[in-house]
């Protein structure tokens, strides 16, 4: 793997290992997260729409408050350990879920799920970037974090594909235990990544790790409140997370009308997931950059916005889920391929 991730970075001699210890890192825990999605999606479909706009509302609340307390835990729990007792707890979690949804699925069991996925979603890479730069330097940052994205690309592209082509044998509880078990492979590369890393840092370099991050569990509110910038790409995000919130609920809609097994609406999600994450990749290797470059961020972020209306118009006339399914895609497709790469230019 060291060498092939030198052919898409400039890894200097005494890099590789980390490197590739970080890309498997991202892998396994972003592989971890999109393989039970789909699941997450399904279990929406089996709880209704009523049911699912209330976990909405549960979900924004356990937001909200789950920012000051993961600032307050970051404050005081040493770095080296965060991540894993994270990714140990969600493993925990999904293996009981699993348990819970086996057969008849218990609603408790499938609302809990629904809100946990749904909350854990906000932090994953936050914390996965916040740990590396706390590993590599400013100038490591600018030529490996590249390469070491490419996993999490490659993770999201997998862990769905998994789901699709196994839940039709293991079911929506094995699709669990196998999310379980990739958080398990996260943990392993991170202490392998740690390993490495304090066996070439210097002595100097090694102590931050053992630290709590400190600060103030409100900053990042403060900072936006005093930004009309940060509060106007707020609002983009907002909007665009409002538009999209009403595909959502239609996509469950058509899904638990055309589809009627739990197993097939599992494999179709999975399966538009995968596509999505594909498109993506594709996107961002020969589109993004071209018509950043060309047309700059203004067309980036404006191209989802003209996508989604067309979309919604032909699936007003039509109310068809063919008609969805190709409205996710691009829509989906163009916003991890543009808007956020826009966004992350403004």
């Amino acid at each position: 793997m060291a060498r092939l991730l030198a052919r898409l970075a400039p890894i200097e001699p005494g890099e590789a290992r980390a490197v590739a210890a970080a890309f498997s890192l991202f892998f396994f825990m972003w592989a971890g997260y999109f393989s039970v999605r789909p699941v997450r999606e399904t279990v929406g479909t089996l709880l209704g729409a009523a049911e699912v706009a209330n976990l909405w509302m549960f979900t924004a609340i356990g937001a909200v408050l789950i920012v000051p307390l993961y600032g307050a835990v970051v404050a005081r729990l040493p770095r080296r350990s965060f991540l894993p007792w994270t990714y140990g707890i969600v493993a925990a979690v999904l293996v009981l879920v699993a348990i819970g949804l086996r057969g008849d699925m218990v609603p408790w069991a499938g609302r809990f799920f629904y809100v946990f996925i749904s909350v854990l979603n906000m932090f994953l890479i936050s914390m996965f970037w916040s740990f590396m730069l706390e590993l590599f330097d400013r100038g490591q940052a600018k030529r490996l974090f590249g390469a070491i994205a490419a996993g999490g690309s490659t993770g999201a592209l997998a862990g769905p594909l998994a789901s699709d082509m196994t839940v039709a044998y293991i079911g929506e509880s094995g699709v669990l235990l196998l999310g379980a078990a990739l958080f398990v492979g996260a943990i392993a590369c991170q202490r392998v990544l740690l390993r490495v890393w304090t066996g070439q840092a210097p002595p100097q370099e090694r102590a931050p790790l053992d630290r709590p991050l400190g600060g103030n569990p409100f900053a990042g509110f403060t900072l936006l409140a005093r930004s009309p910038y940060l509060l106007g790409i707020a609002l983009f995000v907002v909007l665009l997370s409002l538009v999209t919130t009403l595909l959502y609920f239609e996509q469950l809609r058509l899904v638990e009308s055309t589809f009627a097994e739990r197993a097939d609406r599992t494999r179709v999600f999975a399966r538009i997931d995968w596509i999505v994450q594909g498109l993506t990749l594709l996107s961002q290797i020969f589109l993004t950059g071209r018509i950043a470059t060309r047309f700059g961020v203004t067309v980036l972020l404006t191209l989802v916005p003209l996508i989604m209306i067309l979309g919604f118009v032909a699936l007003a006339a039509s109310g068809t889920f063919a008609v969805l399914a190709v409205l996710l895609l691009l829509l989906l497709g163009t916003g991890y391929a543009f808007a956020r790469p826009g966004r992350g230019k403004l």
